[in-house]
């Protein structure tokens, strides 16, 4: 019975914070359909989004005490656990160093959009999207220390959603940075760097 609710919960927090990060990544959308308020409405939307998935969160490390019977996925993986944190860790610290060198240089843009804010410099120059490729590390690197074949597969299904966010916030970019931003994309890589010309 708990491990239902805490699958639903999974669930439920999942699509939340979907649908309120997909909201936060547009507030030049907002603001051209008339919300005067939408850089602080995408602010809002963002901080509901960082409960959702701090909900889905301990769900996910939950699950692992409360796994469901019905579903047909082993509960842990074949192999013995250290090869799991192994693994864990040469994915975990690159995407820890990742993570802190991208909150650092998007610095408050993190949480509150702004719309004064210039282009991001620092490791923004050489990926568009570091952020979203050590968030979603770390849903793997947790599923890896708990040892789940089914929460990998749930980190899995994670990446199609990143993506979309990722796509989502560009076209709003589009419109606060115009072919500013279009340059930046031609120069740099969404996920992985771009080669240099000379």
């Amino acid at each position: 019975m708990l491990g239902m609710v805490n699958l639903v919960s999974l669930l439920v927090s999942s699509i939340g914070f979907t649908v309120f990060y997909s909201l936060s990544v547009r507030p030049a959308h907002m603001e051209i359909t008339n919300r005067k308020d939408a850089y602080k409405l995408a602010a809002r939307y963002r901080m509901v989004c960082s409960l959702c998935m701090g909900v889905a969160f301990i769900n996910f490390v939950l699950y692992r005490w409360f796994p469901v019977s019905f579903i047909s996925v082993p509960v842990n993986f074949p192999w013995p656990y250290w090869i799991s944190l192994v693994l864990a860790i040469v994915l975990g610290i690159p995407a820890g160093l990742l993570m802190v060198v991208a909150i650092r240089d998007a610095g408050k843009e993190t949480m509150k959009p702004d719309k004064e804010h210039t282009l991001y410099t620092g490791i923004y120059d050489t990926i568009r999207h570091p952020q979203a490729i050590a968030e979603l590390t770390v849903w793997n690197v947790c599923a890896l220390v708990l040892h789940s074949p089914l929460l990998t597969l749930v980190a899995a299904l994670y990446t199609p959603i990143w993506n979309m966010w990722c796509f989502v916030e560009e076209k709003d970019l589009i419109l606060r940075y115009g072919q500013s931003y279009r340059e930046y994309q031609k120069r740099t890589g969404m996920f992985i760097p771009r080669r240099r010309t000379r």
